[in-house]
């Protein structure tokens, strides 16, 4: 009888142990991704705040394309009320614009020789280049760490601590077709 209750003790012992472990690797996937956006909120913020200056270094070249810098800080201004509402799917579809403005403004620079000259509108270009190839780059792996937990909570025997401690399933940063469709650039000087 003793040896009866000394293994189900040590089942017990196991159990606990392996509940544990699962416990803390979800806890583990949860504030990844909740790092993972935190990367990617850093460099939205530093972009959010570099695209007025380059907003106004356009402005004293591009007389004509007010339309085009318009459609960028309304853009800019969709991407950070998403990004303070914490909505994943709005900031996907704020940044979807924002990229396509940002291309449809450069594309339109081209068309100004003295624009493209100004030291201040090559290092803003630059800045902003390296920041979108961040974000892409962080996109990426918060992506990644959004799937793992979304997977890990859906796995058992996971799910079953996963339901009941409410771990939820994240949501992914996707971006609209218009993200990969090439500029028209064509259509901008039409």
């Amino acid at each position: 009888m003793e040896i009866v209750l000394f293994v189900l003790a040590g089942m017990a012992i196991a159990t606990l142990i392996y509940g544990i472990m699962i416990y803390n690797n979800l806890v583990r996937l949860k504030h990844s991704v909740t790092q993972a956006w935190s990367n990617i909120d850093v460099l939205l913020k530093q972009r959010h705040d570099e695209l007025p200056k380059l907003v106004e270094t356009c402005k004293q070249y591009m007389k004509f394309e007010q339309e085009t810098l318009e459609r960028v800080m309304l853009a800019r201004s969709a991407v950070a009320s998403a990004r303070q509402q914490g909505d994943i799917g709005a900031v996907g579809n704020a940044e979807s614009a924002l990229r396509l403005g940002l291309g449809n403004l450069f594309a339109v620079a081209e068309n100004y020789p003295d624009l493209k000259a100004n030291d201040n509108f090559l290092h803003l270009q630059s800045r902003i280049t390296g920041l979108e190839n961040s974000i892409a780059d962080r996109r990426e792996f918060y992506n990644e760490s959004v799937n793992n937990n979304n997977v890990r909570i859906e796995q058992f025997p996971d799910i079953l601590l996963a339901s009941r401690f409410n771990f939820k399933a994240a949501e992914l940063l996707e971006f609209d077709e218009e993200e990969t469709r090439d500029v028209n650039v064509g259509t901008l000087f039409g």
